[in-house]
């Protein structure tokens, strides 16, 4: 026969807490149509705009053909203060990890930062004012680095980034093409470009 069906004592229906917010957005949106209703307005759904960067044209995927000899640094203020720790020179390391000619660049901005930090840092803020360091002027406001390396690298996609910083190097990572120069075991080595000699072997 018919199984019976034994109800639960005291079953309530699941209802949300009239406080949730959920609701109120729900809510908002119901007013919203009512008050379109009474107005007897009727607007036609805007097109949106979707802002579509455009793809570099020397990427083929990920494998970037504009990177060559001589490669294109930017310094970070902490890689230079790292390489002082681990008593490596930036131009003589970044030639033993790429074997091949570099061009070293400073930003106006990692040359303030360094100012900033104080006497503390006056052997990296010296090391910053090599002549053999190509200078990159800044036209934004402030000092803060991370986002000027950032906007220059998608800018053009023809530079190296020497960073230790973990949130730049995550940063980096969204930005295809764009190869990440750090320091491990007392040696640079290179993140994103399997064919430089200072790669890690996989």
């Amino acid at each position: 026969g018919k199984a019976k069906k034994t109800r639960k004592f005291a079953e309530v229906k699941r209802l949300l807490n009239p406080k949730d917010e959920r609701l109120k957005v729900k809510n908002a949106q119901q007013e919203h149509l009512l008050k379109g209703k009474k107005g007897g307005e009727k607007k036609a759904p805007e097109d949106e705009t979707k802002q579509v960067d455009v793809a570099p044209s020397g990427l083929f995927f990920s494998y970037n053909k504009q990177l060559g000899p001589p490669y294109h640094i930017i310094l970070d203020t902490n890689f230079i203060n790292f390489s002082i720790q681990n008593k490596l020179d930036p131009m003589k390391a970044s030639m033993d990890c790429l074997y091949a000619k570099c061009t070293l660049y400073i930003t106006d901005c990692v040359m303030g930062e360094l100012e900033k930090l104080g006497t503390k840092y006056r052997v990296a803020l010296r090391i910053a004012k090599d002549p053999r360091f190509e200078r990159l002027p800044c036209t934004h406001k402030g000092i803060y680095a991370d986002d000027c390396i950032c906007e220059r690298i998608n800018q053009a996609r023809c530079y190296i980034v020497a960073t230790c910083d973990r949130d730049l190097k995550r940063r980096i990572r969204k930005v295809p093409g764009v190869p990440i120069m750090y320091i491990t075991q007392r040696k640079y080595s290179i993140e994103r470009m399997p064919e430089a000699f200072g790669a890690p072997r996989q």
